[in-house]
Order: structure tokens, then C-alpha cells, then sequence
């Protein structure tokens, strides 16, 4: 298991299964707000990971993953979004047969 600089600190999951990582943990590991971070299952514990811009992808993990693991993941939670936001954008357009 890898070392931890702190002790283990519980935070509290909402109703809507929302968990707060806290600042010192964000400013320490770059995790800007809003923004994003994958989160996995590994060896029975869930795992927070930084999402680094696309753009600064290019190497950063050699050897922690497979090659282009990084950046498909990156391109998946893109799609994804822009999906949502699509869907939502359909929905507020008015409805035309309503005129």
C-alpha cells in the first residue's frame, strides 16, 4: 500500500452519493473547481485520481498505465459531457409544433 502523508480524515456522502475531497488534498494534488477526476475501483478500494488537461497528457503516465489509457478515459468523460450538455440543450429548445 502506498505511504499517506496525513491521517485518514471521513467526510460525509450525501443523499445524492456526493463527497467533498477536501481543500489541503485538492491544492495538494491540483485538483481545480470545479473540474473533473476519475474515479475507479482497484483491489476492492475506490480511487480518486487528478484529471490532467488533455493536453499535458502526452507521457505524464509511462509505465502507471497502458498507452493511451490516460487519454481515452480523457476523451470518454468528454464525450460524455457533451452528450449530457446536448441533451439538456434539446430539452430547453422550444417546441416548434407549439407555435
Amino acid at each position: 500500500m502506498a505511504s499517506s502523508t496525513s491521517e485518514p480524515e471521513i467526510i460525509r456522502v450525501s443523499q445524492k452519493g456526493q463527497a467533498t475531497i477536501p481543500q489541503r488534498l485538492r491544492e495538494k494534488f491540483g485538483i481545480d473547481t470545479p473540474g473533473e477526476v476519475l474515479v475507479y475501483e482497484d483491489e476492492g478500494r475506490i480511487i480518486v485520481e487528478p484529471l490532467p488537461p488533455a493536453e499535458d497528457l502526452h507521457g505524464i503516465h509511462a509505465g502507471e498505465h497502458e498507452p493511451g489509457e490516460v487519454l481515452e478515459k480523457v476523451r470518454e468523460v468528454n464525450d460524455e459531457e457533451k452528450q449530457r450538455e446536448e441533451e439538456i440543450a434539446e430539452r430547453l429548445r422550444p417546441d416548434e409544433d407549439a407555435e
